[in-house]
C-alpha cells in the first residue's frame, strides 16, 4: 500500500512539472502602440498577424507540439472515446432521400471513407452520382460547396474549395459522358443558380483582399469566364450578396443584406439576358424577403413589425399592385419563414421559444399546424423542391431523440414517418436520458431560457456540467440531438444550452437586446445561467465547464475575464476574442459588415464599450481555468492571430497554471478540419480535455 502510494505521489509530480514546463511556453515581446480617438493601446503581440512568417511559423508549431504533449496523456481517453463514436454511429450512415428536379437523392457515408458519396436513385436502380473522396484524393482539406443540375438533369455544377479559406471554384460536369468541361470559376463564394435555359448559371463573387461577397456574374457555358458578364455589384462594404431561386423556378433572387437592411433584385429565370428588377429598394432598418405564388410575391418584412409580418403583392410594388396582409405581427410570435407553393403557404413560428410551423390552404383559407408537446427540441422544415407538392416533408429532433423526417399531407393534414436516424449501439434507448428547460434569472431580472439534458439515475447534484453557448446575430442553438454527445451523458455530465440574449430564441427584442451597447447582456446572460444550474443543484457548482465557437468563442473570452472562479475549464473555437484591433482594420476579411452587429469602433461610444469588453485587451493578472483554445491556419472568419495573440497574453498575466492549450490546424479554417475522421478527433479532443481535467481515463 506504501509503495502504491510513493508511486502514485511520483506521478503526480511528474505530471505536475510537465504541466508547468509546458505552461512555460513564451511568445515574444513586440511593443506596437495603437491608437484611436486619441486613445492608445500597447498590444505586445500585434506581430503575429504576419502570415507565413518563419517567426509566427515557429510559434504556432511550439503552440501545437506543447498541446501535444498534453493530449498525450490522455491518449488512451481520446481512443475510447472515438471507439465509441464508431460503435454508436454507423459507419454507413445515410441521409434522408431528397428530391431535386424530379430525381430521388441520398447522401451515403461509406465505411472507412472520410467523405460522402451521393446517390440518385431512377426507375428503381440506384447509381453513385457524385463521389466526394474521388475529388479529396491527395487533399489534406476538402469541402463541396454546393451541387446543382441544371434544369433538363443534362449538367451539373458543384463547388470546391480545397483549402479552408471558403474560396470556391465552380466545376462543370456532362452527365451523359461523366467528363469535367473545360469551364471553371475562381474565387466565388460556392453558390450556383442555373437559368432555365440550361447553360446560363449565376454565381458570386469575392473582394480579393476583404472576401466580402459583392458581385453577381453570369456565365455561359462553353465561353471564358474571364468574359463573364457582371450583373450587379454592391459598393456598400456593409452589405453583402447572395442568389437563389423560388421554388417555381420563375425567379432567380439576388439579395443584399447587411444586418438590419436588405433590398432583393429579380430576375426573370427564363430571360436571363434581362436586366433585375429591385422589388423593394432598401430602407435604413427593412429586412424582407419575397417568394412568388399563384396569387402574387409572399413577403416576409419587419416594417414596424419587429417580429416580422407576411404581406402579399399581387404584383411588383412598382405596378401599384394590391397589398394585403397574409400574416398579422405578433410581438409574442417570431416569424422564422416561410415557404410558399402553389396551394399553401408554410409559415414557420416559434413562440415563447418553441417552434412550430403553421399550414395555410391559399384556396380554402383553412390552417393547420405541426407542433411538438416538448421543452426541448427542434421542428424545421426539409427539403422540399415541388412548388405543385400536396405534402411537405419536416425534420424534428430533441435532446434526447435522434433526427426524424415525417411527410406531412397538407390535404389530409396527417402526418407519417419517413425517414429516422437511428444509432447501430445496441445499449442506447431514448427513455434512457431527459431533458428539461429550466428558467435562470439574468442580474436584471430577465429570465433565461436553458435546454439542459442528462441521463436518468445520474445524482445531479455531483454532476459535471457543459454549458454550451453563442448569442450572437440572431443565431438560435436549436436543443437537438448529438450522438457524440452521449459519451459525455453516460459519464454523468449533464450538458447544457443557455439561450441568451443575441440570439432570437424569444424573438427579435432578444436579439436587440444583446447587440451594440447591450452586447453584455449576452456575457452575464450565460453567467447567471451557469449560477442557477449550479445553485438550484443541476450541476457541481465545482465542476462547470463552458463551450462556444466564434462569437460564442468572444462569449467563452468575455466570461473568463469576467467570472474566471465559475469555470474548471473552457473550450474556445476559433475564437473572436481580439474585438477591437480587429473592428479597426478594415483590410480584414468581412470587418466593414460587422459594424452593424457590434458597432463602428470609430465612434466613442462604441469604441469605448468594446474595449471593455475584448477579452484580449481585458487580460489580467489573475488566475484563469483551465483552456483549449482550437483555430485554423486558413480561418477567413477569425484569423488565426487572435487566438495566438489571446494564449501568449494569458500566459504572461495569469497568476495560476492551469493548462493553456492551442491546437492550430494548419489545414482548416473556420469550420475545422474536413472529413468526419478530421471532425470525429477534434470532438474527441475536446471531450477528453475536460474529462480528464475530470479524472476520467475511460
Amino acid at each position: 500500500m506504501k509503495v502504491r502510494n510513493a508511486l502514485v505521489f511520483l506521478i503526480t509530480i511528474l505530471n505536475m512539472n510537465t504541466i508547468k514546463s509546458q505552461n512555460e511556453l513564451k511568445a515574444p515581446k513586440k511593443d506596437t502602440i495603437l491608437t484611436n480617438l486619441n486613445h492608445s493601446r500597447t498590444d505586445s503581440y500585434f506581430w503575429m498577424n504576419k502570415r507565413d512568417s518563419k517567426e509566427v511559423l515557429d510559434l504556432i508549431a511550439a503552440e501545437n507540439k506543447n498541446t501535444e504533449i498534453y493530449f498525450s496523456s490522455v491518449e488512451k481517453l481520446q481512443n475510447i472515446l472515438l471507439d465509441e463514436f464508431e460503435n454508436r454511429i454507423n459507419p454507413n450512415d445515410v441521409s434522408t432521400p431528397y428530391f431535386i428536379n424530379g430525381r430521388q437523392f441520398q447522401s451515403k457515408s461509406i465505411e472507412k471513407k472520410d467523405y460522402q458519396e451521393i446517390y440518385l436513385t431512377e426507375n428503381g436502380k440506384e447509381k453513385l452520382f457524385f463521389d466526394e473522396n474521388e475529388r479529396a484524393k491527395g487533399k489534406s482539406y476538402y469541402d463541396l460547396g454546393d451541387w446543382s443540375p441544371s434544369t433538363n438533369n443534362q449538367l451539373l455544377a458543384f463547388s470546391e474549395d480545397f483549402i479552408g479559406r471558403r474560396k470556391y471554384t465552380i466545376y462543370f460536369r456532362d452527365e451523359k459522358t461523366s467528363k469535367i468541361l473545360k469551364d471553371n470559376i475562381k474565387n466565388t463564394d460556392g453558390s450556383i443558380v442555373w437559368a432555365n435555359d440550361n447553360k446560363t448559371v449565376f454565381y458570386v463573387k469575392k473582394d480579393e483582399q476583404t472576401l466580402r461577397e459583392f458581385q453577381v456574374y453570369k456565365h455561359v457555358l462553353g465561353t471564358d469566364s474571364k468574359k463573364d458578364i457582371l450583373v450587379f455589384e454592391e459598393s456598400d462594404e456593409r452589405f453583402s450578396v447572395s442568389i437563389s431561386k423560388t421554388i417555381s423556378d420563375k425567379y432567380i433572387i439576388i439579395g443584399s443584406e447587411s444586418s438590419s437592411t436588405n433590398e432583393q433584385l429579380l430576375i426573370n429565370s427564363n430571360h436571363p439576358e434581362l436586366s433585375y428588377k429591385i422589388f423593394l429598394p432598401r430602407q435604413n432598418g427593412h429586412l424582407y424577403h419575397v417568394q412568388d405564388g399563384e396569387k402574387g410575391f409572399y413577403v416576409t418584412s419587419n416594417q414596424n413589425s419587429e417580429n416580422n409580418k407576411i404581406i402579399l403583392y399581387s404584383d411588383f410594388p412598382e405596378k401599384n399592385s394590391e397589398i394585403k396582409t397574409i400574416v398579422e405581427h405578433d410581438k409574442k410570435i417570431l416569424i422564422e419563414g416561410m415557404l410558399v407553393l402553389k396551394n399553401f403557404l408554410l409559415v414557420q413560428k416559434r413562440i415563447n421559444g418553441l417552434q412550430e410551423i403553421e399550414i395555410i390552404n391559399l384556396q380554402s383559407k383553412s390552417k393547420s399546424k405541426i407542433e411538438i408537446k416538448e421543452e426541448a427540441y427542434s421542428l424545421d422544415l426539409a427539403y422540399n423542391d415541388d412548388y405543385e407538392a400536396t405534402s411537405i416533408y419536416y425534420s424534428y429532433n430533441s435532446m434526447t431523440t435522434p433526427a426524424s423526417i415525417f411527410a406531412y399531407n397538407l390535404i389530409s393534414n396527417s402526418n407519417s414517418l419517413f425517414f429516422q436516424k437511428k444509432l447501430i449501439d445496441p445499449n442506447f434507448k431514448v427513455e434512457n436520458y431527459e431533458s428539461k428547460r429550466v428558467w435562470a434569472t439574468a442580474n436584471d431580472g430577465t429570465k433565461i431560457p436553458i435546454s439542459l439534458v442528462f441521463k436518468k439515475g445520474t445524482d445531479l447534484s455531483e454532476a459535471p456540467l457543459l454549458l454550451y453557448g453563442y448569442g450572437s446575430y440572431g443565431v438560435t442553438i436549436p436543443a437537438g440531438f448529438s450522438a457524440t454527445r452521449i459519451s459525455l451523458l453516460d459519464r454523468g455530465f449533464v450538458f447544457a444550452i443557455a439561450h441568451i440574449r443575441g440570439g432570437k430564441y424569444l424573438g427579435e427584442h432578444w436579439y436587440k437586446n444583446g447587440k451594440f451597447l447591450k452586447k453584455k447582456n449576452t456575457f452575464t446572460d450565460f453567467i447567471n445561467a451557469a449560477e442557477y444550474l449550479g445553485m438550484k443543484g443541476y450541476c457541481d457548482k465545482e465542476k462547470i465547464y463552458a463551450q462556444g465557437g466564434s462569437a460564442g468563442g468572444l462569449l467563452m473570452g468575455a466570461v473568463t475575464n469576467m467570472a474566471p472562479y465559475l469555470w474548471k475549464g473552457i473550450i474556445a473555437q476559433v475564437p473572436f476574442v481580439d474585438v477591437v484591433t480587429t473592428m479597426l482594420d478594415e483590410t480584414i476579411p468581412l470587418t466593414v459588415g460587422e459594424y452593424e452587429e457590434w458597432g463602428n469602433p470609430n465612434e466613442e461610444d462604441f469604441y469605448y464599450y468594446m474595449l471593455n469588453y475584448s477579452p484580449y485587451d481585458n487580460v489580467k493578472k489573475m488566475d484563469y481555468p483551465a483552456l483549449f483554445i482550437t483555430t485554423g491556419y486558413h480561418d477567413s472568419q477569425v484569423q488565426y492571430w487572435e487566438p495566438l495573440k489571446w494564449i501568449a497574453k494569458i500566459r504572461e498575466y495569469r497568476t495560476n497554471s492551469n493548462p493553456l492549450l492551442l491546437d492550430c490546424n494548419m489545414d482548416a479554417g473556420h469550420g475545422g478540419g474536413s472529413g468526419r475522421t478530421s471532425e470525429r478527433i477534434e470532438v474527441a479532443r475536446a471531450y477528453s480535455f475536460i474529462l480528464g481535467l475530470e479524472g476520467f481515463e475511460r
